[in-house]
């Protein structure tokens, strides 16, 4: 269950450097006679895409591994029911249509005939079909998928069948019809349970292949250990080294892959100039630039009319706080009284307020992205505050004024992206003075030693370490309050944060390493995560296994907050309702501080060849984002900082226009 969690240190970099739009804009008359220019070279010349990766797959099986490593290659080799259009609408892809019964529990889509599986060689092996849709989710099912949680709750007996209530999958609402169609049946309506189709978990598996391969079936570093119905094949994969794939010819959507190789080589992160380097020299189509790297002044200056800014995107990097610690390998303390103090502390709300309004978080993300992108990639709600709109409201608008009936410490705190109003360091006395007197009442001793682990290798991570421990220090005083820098290995950070598997791994106080990146479009894919009793981030955040009955969740409160996503969640029909009440229990999350926001992916400073908007847009899906090469078309000519203004504000009418039109249009898929 860590698919979207993600450690800061292994893809900030990475996921900032490769989008600038993900979008295509038909209204950009350059960008479509660029395309078309390109189209036409490409005919005669083939197109390689070369950049990098900094995670190895742990399997190719796409229907059980929710890992970066391995959504980056099978996004792209593996198609699903639907997938993103340039505007984030979804569209067909293996299923050519689909409908929706009255009532919103049977989905059934229709299969396109004539896509077809294929080894890795490109040799034919069996047309896709139905059934294929039907083997993939058992597979996922007896396989324990770290991405059952997306559904098993959602489709009717799945729960049981993985529970082992029942041995029969036929019990399971997901049926094979005919060849070509397969019908969905749910256990309660989900507006976005289309979302989900373009997940892993929900992808087709042949049957016949499966039991040819067995266990081997997406062995990691086997590129024959699995068929391949997507844009791209999989020609060769070496950990911790390089990534290989070529256009599959016999695509059945063929017209929209526009690169031909892409090729792929590891990188660690320990030295970031390389990526500004090799879009220099001419390897690399995009690379962000980092305010720290040696080449950084000369590359801003040689391309001072090409620097662009990515937009900010659905994941959230965040502080949080370990509420239960039990693990000490890696710490500054020396005392049994100091472990307690420090555990009294973080059980603290006001304590935790206190360092949510110390931490400068705009300085700190300055030290590894600069002091221009620091701002625009700021983000204070977990939830993003854009995510979904109730009524003529953004979601953000409507926790605004939740948040403000719990305390009015949060009356001027803005929670729209890109702005800083969280830092205040009046505020942060405040709540460190009103937490003092009640901690000092139970014997805690001061100063609170607060471990933050960070990568050893990384060093501009290392830095914004130091940011946090010297704010921090400056609002609270360092005779209250000190931060204490543990460096650990990347493996270490890993499985001390979002790898974790127990509360004894997770040996830290507060962290600044983990992230999330939603899975679905309903706001439960961000608050949902924390539910103590089945959150895939609340044992790597918060330092507690959920469906446990520690204390800590109650004194926290977290059995409050079960309250409001369980309300929330019982709401299936009315969006308005249910995104109103999602927003109260994100106002609540907000108010505990127990996860504190800190910046979005997205938002880089760029140069890039890429042709403005091409690829697939939206924060959902396997298929969106910075691995995905279906849609994506690459220029000779360097985009420019004036290029990539008109075509925003184009753009940004373009989009609006398409979203409105799609919903408009959904009622079409409703069956008389």
């Amino acid at each position: 269950m860590k698919k979207r969690v993600f450690l800061a240190a292994g893809v900030a970099v990475l996921s900032a450097a490769v989008l600038v739009a993900c979008s295509s804009g038909n209204g950009n008359k350059e960008a479509t006679k660029e395309a078309t220019k390109q189209a036409t070279k490409q005919a005669t010349k083939p197109v390689t895409y070369a950049y990098v990766f900094s995670s190895d797959p742990v399997t190719l099986d796409y229907t059980v591994s929710g890992n970066v490593g391995t959504k980056q290659i099978t996004g792209n080799v593996i198609d699903g029911l639907l997938e993103n259009d340039q505007y984030g609408n979804l569209v067909p892809s293996v299923a050519e249509d689909w409908t929706v019964s009255k009532d919103g529990l049977t989905y059934t889509y229709k299969i396109r005939q004539g896509v077809k599986w294929y080894t890795n060689e490109g040799e034919e092996y069996g047309e896709v079909k139905a059934q294929d849709f039907v083997t993939g989710l058992k597979h996922a099912a007896d396989k324990k998928s770290q991405a059952l949680y997306l559904v098993q709750d959602s489709i009717k007996g799945l729960d049981d069948y993985v529970n082992g209530k029942t041995t029969d999958f036929s019990t399971v609402g997901v049926k094979a019809t005919d060849d070509y169609t397969v019908v969905y049946t749910l256990n309660h309506p989900e507006s976005f349970w289309n979302s989900k189709t373009t997940m892993g978990v929900l992808a087709p598996v042949s049957g016949d292949f499966l039991a040819s391969k067995g266990d081997d079936f997406g062995k990691s570093t086997d590129v024959t250990s699995i068929l391949y119905n997507g844009p791209y094949l999989l020609k060769g994969l070496t950990s911790k080294s390089s990534i290989e794939m070529t256009k599959n010819q016999n695509y059945w959507d063929k017209q929209n892959v526009f690169i031909d190789d892409i090729k792929l080589s590891f990188f660690d992160g320990q030295d970031a100039d390389s990526l500004g380097r090799g879009f220099d020299e001419g390897h690399y189509p995009a690379a962000p630039l980092f305010k720290n790297s040696a080449n950084y002044e000369r590359l801003k200056e040689k391309y001072k009319d090409n620097i662009v800014y990515g937009q900010q995107r659905g994941g959230v990097f965040y502080m949080s706080t370990n509420i239960d610690r039990v693990s000490y390998n890696h710490t500054a303390k020396t005392s049994d009284v100091e472990k307690s103090s420090t555990k009294k502390a973080l059980l603290n709300k006001d304590f935790r307020q206190a360092l949510a309004f110390a931490a400068d978080r705009k300085a700190a993300v300055s030290q590894v992205f600069g002091d221009e992108v620091a701002p625009r990639k700021l983000r204070t709600s977990f939830t993003p505050p854009t995510f979904v709109q109730v009524g003529d409201q953004s979601f953000g608008q409507v926790t605004k004024i939740e948040l403000d009936k719990l305390d009015n410490v949060w009356k001027d705190v803005s929670l729209d992206d890109a702005q800083d109003s969280l830092h205040n360091v009046d505020k942060a006395k405040a709540k460190f003075e009103s937490a003092k007197k009640t901690l000092q009442a139970d014997g805690v001793q001061f100063p609170i030693h607060l471990d933050l682990p960070v990568s050893s290798t990384q060093t501009d991570f290392i830095h914004q370490a130091q940011s946090y421990k010297q704010s921090i220090e400056e609002a609270l005083g360092s005779e209250n309050v000190v931060v204490d820098i543990q460096q650990v290995s990347d493996d270490e950070l890993g499985n001390m944060t979002v790898l974790a598997t127990s509360n004894n791994n997770v040996d830290w106080d507060i962290n600044v390493n983990s992230g999330w990146s939603p899975d679905y479009a309903d706001p439960s894919t961000y608050l949902d995560v924390f539910d103590p009793t089945s959150g895939p981030s609340l044992l790597g955040s918060l330092g507690v296994a959920p469906g446990t009955d520690n204390p800590a969740i109650k004194t926290v409160g977290l059995d409050k907050y079960k309250g409001l996503i369980d309300d929330a969640n019982s709401e299936k029909t009315d969006l308005q309702k249910r995104y109103s009440k999602y927003a109260k229990a994100q106002a609540w999350l907000t108010d505990s501080a127990l996860v504190i926001p800190v910046h979005s992916d997205g938002a880089q400073m760029l140069v890039t060849k890429k042709v403005l908007g091409s690829g697939a847009d939206g924060w959902i899906g396997d298929k969106t984002g910075d691995n995905s090469y279906k849609y994506l078309k690459l220029q000779d000519k360097i985009v420019t900082s004036k290029e990539m203004d008109e075509f925003r504000k184009k753009f940004a009418d373009e989009k609006g226009k398409s979203n409105a039109d799609y919903q408009k249009n959904l009622d079409r898929h409703i069956q008389d």
